[in-house]
């Protein structure tokens, strides 16, 4: 399989799982437009590293000295952004999401030009290192921190965020904008015959896991436009995903290509993730009047017991003077701005108190999985 040419593909097909060499504005000006599902980004930061930088016992700090993050100016490093983004937009469905990471070198340019091509901001996230590189020199605060930002094409976009399994993820606990894990080392970095490492700006897989996991589905393709030693097709294809990574530099290919084909492709079970209620079919209360799981005037209590209301033929519910959906009821009986009533009410059952929210299960359980 070449991967020296650019990408030569009929509208309706792509090159998935493949890594290919060239330029990365080219290649994704000829993939077929809005046919990708999320762009993951780690671009040059453009470091404009003056001289080389030394420890205190003298020995040199391996930083970020390759040609290919080296821009003459400011204006040079922006126009390259801007250019890579708009192919970018381009190759993005419309409920497509992109991911792109740096440091406070870049990240501000690069979201400048984000939201001047109308991306829209849906968070930005600071990656806390661990293990950060030390400040060698004690003349700054230690660099410990890296910014990812997700955005959308629009503002009205609906892209893909499994919020369920982020919570999961964390303990039950809504995940947060501050992520804390440690920089690539140990046997995830590669290494070169001689020791040194392959790749300077090599991102952990933990990174790519919760960005991948949290904003794409199994079988959604992810472009990668700078693919270095292929982190996101290594992510990708452990969680079920489609890949495309364009990458300039042949020994990062080789690497990669490498480093890919060692990994087994998730599959079922093992990609699977919580999921989301919001996702799960709609069922309106009245369904379960109707279909006589709850009669019309059945007493409805709240967990504790203290509250009631009676249910109605059409399945609004009636308490004193307040009447209303199973939600508005339960919202003015708790004097409250707003209340998910299917939390909120209870009906007495055989096993005593039993939140409406199981009947609501058992219909979903029996409808179609298309639904």
């Amino acid at each position: 399989m070449s991967h020296l040419r650019l990408v030569d593909t009929p509208a309706d097909t792509l090159p998935l799982n493949r890594i290919i060499q060239g330029d990365c504005i080219a290649n994704m000006n000829a993939l077929p437009a809005q046919s990708v599902d999320l762009v993951f980004a780690d671009p040059p930061y453009n470091l404009q590293l003056g001289g080389d930088l030394s420890r205190p016992d003298n020995s040199v700090v391996n930083g970020v000295t390759e040609e290919w993050d080296q821009f003459d100016t400011m204006d040079a490093y922006d126009l390259f952004t801007h250019d890579w983004l708009k192919a970018a937009r381009r190759i993005l469905k419309p409920n497509g999401a992109i991911w792109v990471i740096g440091s406070y070198h870049n990240i501000f340019r690069v979201g400048t030009v984000l939201q001047d091509q109308q991306f829209w901001i849906q968070n930005d996230i600071i990656w806390r290192k661990t293990n950060p590189m030390p400040n060698f020199r004690g003349t700054r605060f230690t660099n410990a921190h890296e910014t990812l930002i997700w955005a959308t094409k629009t503002e009205n976009a609906k892209p893909t965020f499994n919020y369920d399994a982020m919570k999961m993820m964390n303990d039950g606990v809504q995940m947060r904008s501050d992520w804390t894990m440690p920089i690539c080392t140990g046997r995830e970095r590669l290494k070169k015959s001689d020791g040194n490492k392959v790749h300077p700006t090599q991102k952990p897989e933990s990174l790519l896991h919760r960005v991948i996991l949290s904003t794409t589905n199994p079988g959604d393709v992810i472009v990668d436009p700078f693919f270095g030693t292929g982190t996101t097709g290594a992510v990708a294809k452990k969680l079920g995903r489609d890949f495309i990574g364009f990458e300039m530099e042949e020994e990062y290919i080789i690497h990669a290509r490498r480093r890919i084909a060692k990994i087994t492709r998730g599959t079922g079970d093992q990609i699977a993730v919580t999921k989301s209620k919001r996702s799960e079919p709609k069922v309106p209360f009245g369904n379960l009047v109707e279909g006589k799981y709850l009669k019309a005037g059945t007493k409805l209590y709240s967990k504790n017991g203290i509250m009631q209301a009676t249910i109605c033929a059409d399945g609004s519910l009636i308490s004193g003077e307040h009447k209303g959906s199973i939600h508005k009821v339960g919202a003015l009986l708790c004097n409250a701005p707003s209340c998910n009533g299917w939390t909120f009410w209870y009906y007495q059952s055989a096993k005593g108190l039993q939140p409406i929210d199981n009947i609501r299960t058992e219909i979903r359980a029996q409808m179609p999985a298309n639904t």
